[in-house]
């Protein structure tokens, strides 16, 4: 048991960010009403008492062990959607991606030529290129009833991760449907403020746009990796 107190506080509990189960909570008494009185008066009552009062205390512990042991479960299976949730994939395989055409930050706008904003990553691909869903989660919008997005789809992650995929030619999900992990979506299109096909992406978290590339460790290798940090750090002109 001891063994096992050990692990959880300074293994699981570590793990897991959680705050470890205080000594004198796993080894507190009973305080208050003699609870042995009905074992005194016998020729080996101190003996008897001693006993069952370590019965009592390890009783205790193994309670106490047996529900942080249920809670580190959980923490687990929290932490395991999570996992599953995070948008961790491109949005386009890289085969059928062209090229990346512009990055997270200011960027020349194609319409007014002037410096603003890009919220988000533009892949290049032909129309009808299959759009993959980024994490687990489900489907809060999915329509054309927003300025320039066109077509698009918006994830809702969990954990404060949403994900919106924009320009789309056209979109298989529907309000409420729950997707996985490299679920299809949708299909790479010009709807909406779009200059050329492309899918904008933009991942949000706590209702903040962030750059979508610290995402993508999910199937791109350590040069292909490099390789886009490149590309999207150009500060050229975006796609919308």
């Amino acid at each position: 048991l001891d063994g096992i107190q050990k692990r959880d506080n300074n293994i699981y509990r570590t793990y897991f960010e959680a705050n470890p189960i205080p000594e004198e909570q796993r080894k507190a008494g009973f305080g208050g009403v003699n609870r042995y009185k009905s074992l005194e008066g016998f020729n080996n009552s101190e003996m008897i008492i001693d006993a069952t009062k370590s019965l009592d205390i390890l009783s205790k512990q193994l309670y106490v062990q047996s529900k942080s042991l249920d809670e580190i479960i959980d923490l687990a299976k929290d932490k395991e959607k999570l996992l599953a949730s995070i948008p961790a994939i491109q949005p386009v395989s890289k085969q059928d991606l062209t090229r990346m055409a512009s990055g997270f930050g200011w960027r020349l706008d194609p319409f007014t030529k002037a410096r603003k904003r890009h919220k988000g990553m533009d892949f290049t691909s032909p129309k009808g290129t299959p759009i993959y869903a980024t994490g687990n989660g489900v489907i809060i919008r999915a329509d054309r009833r927003a300025t320039g997005y066109g077509n698009h789809i918006r994830i809702d992650h969990g954990f404060g991760y949403v994900t919106l995929y924009a320009h789309l030619s056209k979109y298989n999900v529907k309000k409420g449907q729950k997707v996985k992990r490299g679920d299809l979506i949708g299909y790479v299109g010009s709807t909406g403020r779009s200059q050329a096909p492309h899918l904008h992406y933009e991942v949000r978290y706590n209702k903040n746009q962030v750059n979508p590339i610290n995402f993508y460790y999910g199937n791109l290798s350590p040069e292909e990796f490099q390789e886009m940090l490149k590309s999207a750090s150009q500060e050229g002109q975006s796609l919308d």
